[in-house]
């Protein structure tokens, strides 16, 4: 992909991580605009023409007035009024993806993307109209709590999540390493909902790690598609292909996505030059998306385990891999994330981020809103978390040694 073009366009589904909490996703760095984008302004007229009745724009500067002299706590920041009119603009698709970031959250949003960043370490989004943990990522404050994929967050710090921006939440849950965070969950088949609370820590992620398994058999685990992972995973592959494997079996549980461009070129290791995915916009104009490396593990037999967890770019390679009858997946449902968003820098450091298309499988299955089902379904319950089994592994190892023996 050229990496001169620029422009960034994410997967989210939003989902935000958050330990700062990132604005889930991925981006395709051959399409990142940073340029400025010169847009025709709407005419008094115009926009007359489309409310059907005349149009005033000063309502604009009396409601703005009003905020600055009748609000009671005074004085109110012009800064504030400002970009939270821009906010109001984005707001108004009912988007839960789509949201205006001041120039602090989009400088925090990249700094993040980096791997490193301060935070409890979870991936959330907006499903259902709740504020939902999409994923914990590994190792870190969130999941040694124990919060789990789909778990409801109705409060943070005691204020109702109800109607709460995606950025407003990331705001409240994310902090300084050492301070503390207090979150109430509600869980499916909780009666009631529980209190967590959880220390924020600086959060260091190892996305691609692995271990040779009996008879050959290589656990690959990829937690999420962040700016190291592609370089990892090529490492990895000089590592695994030494030990001369027999299968694989790659773990994308609670993988909230991240890079479009590592996703592609990841699965391409399997799937060669084929498609692995395309997007339709608004006008129906579709684009492909296709990875450029040998495809040297082809010839193994291959389970993806996947659960509610798994979004964007990792329900992408899941997609892909079931309609080329690639891997078996073993698990639960994927999260259901398949828009993408695109990132438009603005020349005062701020952005939108916004929904412009969505993915589609090889053969043409939405992914958005309804997730990857898969092959064989194994469920996690509360009694595996708390005595560290995983029935979804364990059914991975029988499968395979079957096939192998």
């Amino acid at each position: 992909m050229d990496k001169k073009i620029k422009t960034k366009i994410f997967f989210l589904s939003l989902a935000i991580f958050i330990t700062g909490l990132v604005i889930g996703t991925i981006f395709d760095r051959s399409l990142i605009i940073e340029k400025s984008i010169n847009f025709p302004l709407l005419s008094n007229q115009v926009l007359e023409k489309n409310f059907n009745q005349p149009l005033d724009s000063e309502i604009f500067w009396q409601t703005w007035n009003l905020a600055k002299t009748k609000f009671v706590d005074q004085p109110v920041s012009d800064k504030d009024l400002f970009y939270g009119a821009l906010s109001g603009i984005i707001a108004a698709l009912k988007d839960p993806h789509s949201i205006f970031l001041t120039p602090e959250f989009n400088q925090k949003f990249k700094e993040e993307m980096s791997g490193t960043f301060e935070g409890i370490g979870i991936e959330i989004g907006i499903k259902n109209n709740h504020l939902t943990v999409i994923a914990p990522l590994p190792d870190t404050p969130a999941e040694k709590a124990g919060l789990r994929s789909g778990d409801v967050i109705d409060k943070i710090d005691n204020v109702s999540t109800a109607n709460m921006s995606l950025e407003e939440a990331v705001r409240k849950i994310r902090g300084k390493k050492g301070t503390v965070v207090t979150l109430s969950i509600q869980r499916k088949d909780w009666t009631e909902r529980k209190e967590f609370k959880i220390t924020r820590a600086k959060i260091e992620i190892k996305t691609v790690t692995w271990q040779i398994k009996p008879e050959q058999i290589v656990y690959l685990k990829i937690s999420q598609f962040n700016d190291k992972t592609y370089n990892d995973f090529l490492t990895t592959t000089k590592q695994i292909l030494i030990k001369n494997p027999k299968a694989i079996i790659l773990d994308l549980r609670n993988n909230p996505g991240g890079y479009l461009d590592s996703a592609v070129e990841i699965a391409s290791f399997w799937l060669g030059d084929k498609l692995i995915t395309y997007s339709k916009n608004n006008n129906d104009k579709i684009k492909e998306y296709r990875g450029g490396n040998q495809p040297v593990f082809s010839h193994l037999k291959t389970v993806i385990l996947v659960n509610s967890g798994t979004a964007s770019g990792a329900e992408i390679i899941a997609g892909a891999f079931q309609d080329y009858k690639k891997a078996t997946l073993i698990g639960e449902k994927t999260f259901g994330k398949g828009s993408i968003q695109e990132l438009v820098p603005l020349p005062d450091g701020s952005a939108v981020k916004i929904t412009t298309a969505y993915w589609y499988t090889p053969n043409g299955r939405k992914i958005n809103n309804e997730g990857i089902n898969p092959d064989i379904e194994v469920k996690m319950t509360d009694e595996d978390y708390n005595q560290n089994k995983d029935p979804q592994l364990d059914k991975a190892m029988e499968m395979l040694s079957k096939e192998l023996n």
